[in-house]
C-alpha cells in the first residue's frame, strides 16, 4: 500500500502530513501527486470527498518550496468557484506549509480591496481566488499573472455551472504559456473537454471512479409524496421534512438541508427553527462574514442543520456530517453527486433523502440515469396521519362547509325569479299604465301644470305679441 512516504514531497510537507494524522493517500492523491511533482500536466477526475484538494496542495507546496515571490506577481494561483470553497482551500495550504516559509492571499468577495491589496503588494508564493474578484484586481492594475509557475482550477465542473469559464479562459491567456496546470473536476461536460484539450499539454489524466457516482459508503432514499392540495405542497412538504429528521432519531448528529432556491433557503430554515430545530442559512445573498460564522458554527458543532443553497454543495469538507437531506430534487442531475457527497467523506458511513413530489419525477429519473442505479423508495411516516400543519385548517374549511350548507337549505326555501321568465311574461298580463298618468292629466282630466298660474305673456296671441 503506497504512503506519502512514498511520493517524493518536500520533508518539511511531509512532517506537516504526519501531524495532521494521515499516513496513506487517497487513490487520486496517489495518482495525481506523483506526475504533479514531475511538472506534468495533471486532469484530474475524481467524486467528491475522495480528497481532490491535497493532491494540488502538496505537490504545490513542495514546487515551491525554493524561490521567493516578488511584488504583486504570485507564483502559483488557485481557482474556486465560491467563496467558502476558497476558504477550505487556504485552510489546507495553512496545515501543510507550516513548516514552509511561503506566503498566501485570499481574494474573495466580500473583503475589502485594501486589505487584499496589502498581501499583494508584498509578494505572494499562493494566490487563491474567485474569478471575479481576481479579474477585478487585475483591471485595477494591482496584479499581474506573468508570474505564475503552478495554475490549478478547482470543481471545473461547478465553475461551468456558474458560468464562470469564459473568465476561466481569460485568467488563462493571461498567464504564461509555460505554466503547469493541474485542473480537477467531479465530472467532465463537453464544455470541459474542450478547454482542458485547449490550454493543458499532454496531461496525465487520472481517472479513480466512474464520473458522476456516489460514495458507495452513503445509504441513499428518496421519499416519494403527493401533495393534498397544490396550495399546500410546500408547507406539507416542510411537514414531511421534519418527520423524515424524527425518523432517523439520534442517528441524525448534524446535516446539510439543499434547497434549489436562496428564497426556499431561508423559508425552510425559518420553518425548522420555529417547530424547535437548530437551523440556520446559507446562500450567496447574504453576507461573508455571516456565512463564515454559520459554516464554522456547523463545523464546530454548535448547529446541528446547515439549510444550503449549491453554493455549499462543492468542495466543503465537514468530514462528519451524517446526512443529508434534498429538500428539493437538483435540476441538474450533476448536483446531486455533489451535494449527497458531503455526507459519507473519508471512509464514512452517510445517509441521503431525498424529497420528490410528483412534479420532480422527471428530474428524479435524471438523476437515475446519471448514477446508473434506482434509489431505494422510503415509506412516507406522514401517510397514515395528517400532516401538522394541514390540522390548523380543518376548522376553517368546517366552518366553509357549514355555510355552504346553511346557503343551499335557504336557497331551497326562498323562489328565485328568473329575469328571463320576467321578461318573456305576456303583456296582457301586465299592468297598463293610467292614460291619464300618460297625458300628464289628473283623474278629473285637469291639465296638470301652471293652470290659473299661467304669465299673460304666454296667454297672448301671436298677433298680440306681434304688435307690441
Amino acid at each position: 500500500m503506497t504512503k506519502f512516504s512514498d511520493l517524493n514531497l518536500n520533508p518539511k510537507v511531509l512532517k506537516a502530513i504526519d501531524e495532521a494524522g494521515y499516513e496513506t493517500p487517497t487513490p487520486i492523491q496517489a495518482g495525481a501527486i506523483p506526475p504533479a511533482l514531475e511538472g506534468r500536466d495533471v486532469l484530474g477526475i475524481a467524486q467528491t470527498g475522495t480528497g481532490k484538494t491535497a493532491s494540488f496542495t502538496l505537490p504545490m507546496l513542495s514546487l515551491l518550496a525554493r524561490g521567493r515571490a516578488r511584488a504583486r506577481m504570485p507564483r502559483s494561483l488557485v481557482l474556486c468557484p465560491t467563496r467558502e470553497l476558497a476558504a477550505q482551500v487556504a485552510e489546507n495550504f495553512d496545515t501543510y506549509s507550516k513548516h514552509l516559509k511561503l506566503t498566501k492571499a485570499l481574494l474573495i468577495g466580500g473583503v475589502s480591496f485594501g486589505e487584499q491589496d496589502k498581501l499583494i503588494d508584498k509578494g505572494v508564493d499562493v494566490l487563491i481566488a474567485t474569478p471575479g474578484r481576481l479579474l477585478d484586481h487585475f483591471e485595477r492594475g494591482k496584479l499581474l499573472l506573468t508570474g505564475v509557475q503552478v495554475m490549478v482550477v478547482d470543481e471545473a465542473d461547478r465553475m461551468l455551472d456558474m458560468g464562470f469559464i469564459p473568465d476561466i479562459e481569460r485568467i488563462f491567456s493571461l498567464t504564461p504559456f509555460t505554466r503547469q496546470t493541474l485542473f480537477f473536476s467531479a465530472t467532465m461536460a463537453p464544455e470541459i473537454e474542450r478547454i482542458t484539450n485547449t490550454f493543458l499539454q499532454n496531461p496525465a489524466r487520472v481517472e479513480v471512479a466512474r464520473q458522476a457516482t456516489a460514495s458507495e459508503t452513503i445509504e441513499q432514499g428518496v421519499a416519494i409524496f403527493k401533495p393534498s392540495r397544490r396550495e399546500r405542497a410546500d408547507s406539507e412538504k416542510r411537514n414531511l421534512l421534519r418527520a423524515l429528521i424524527d425518523a432517523e432519531g439520534e442517528a441524525c448528529t448534524n446535516a446539510i438541508i439543499f434547497c434549489n432556491r436562496k428564497t426556499d433557503v431561508d423559508i425552510v430554515a425559518k420553518s425548522l427553527k420555529k417547530y424547535g430545530y437548530d437551523a440556520a442559512p446559507i446562500h450567496g445573498d447574504l453576507d461573508q462574514s455571516q456565512r463564515t460564522r454559520t459554516l464554522d458554527g456547523f463545523r464546530n458543532g454548535d448547529l446541528r442543520f446547515l439549510v444550503a443553497s449549491d453554493v455549499a454543495a462543492r468542495g466543503l469538507d465537514v468530514p462528519a456530517v451524517s446526512h443529508v437531506f434534498n429538500f428539493d430534487v437538483p435540476g441538474h442531475p450533476e448536483d446531486y453527486v455533489h451535494r449527497i457527497g458531503r455526507t459519507g467523506r473519508a471512509g464514512r458511513d452517510g445517509k441521503a433523502i431525498t424529497l420528490c413530489n410528483p412534479r420532480d419525477s422527471k428530474a428524479l429519473d435524471a438523476v437515475e440515469r446519471l448514477i446508473q442505479k434506482e434509489i431505494p423508495r422510503l415509506d412516507n411516516p406522514l401517510k397514515s396521519s395528517a400532516p401538522e400543519e394541514a390540522v390548523t385548517e380543518e376548522a376553517p374549511k368546517k366552518r366553509r362547509a357549514s355555510r355552504r350548507k346553511a346557503e343551499d337549505s335557504s336557497e331551497a326555501k326562498t323562489p328565485v325569479v328568473d329575469l328571463a321568465d320576467a321578461e318573456e311574461t305576456p303583456k296582457s298580463n301586465r299592468k297598463p299604465r293610467d292614460k291619464a298618468e300618460k297625458s300628464g292629466k289628473g283623474k278629473d282630466n285637469k291639465v296638470v301644470g301652471m293652470g290659473d298660474d299661467m304669465p299673460s305673456f304666454i296667454a297672448k296671441s301671436f298677433e298680440e305679441r306681434m304688435a307690441s
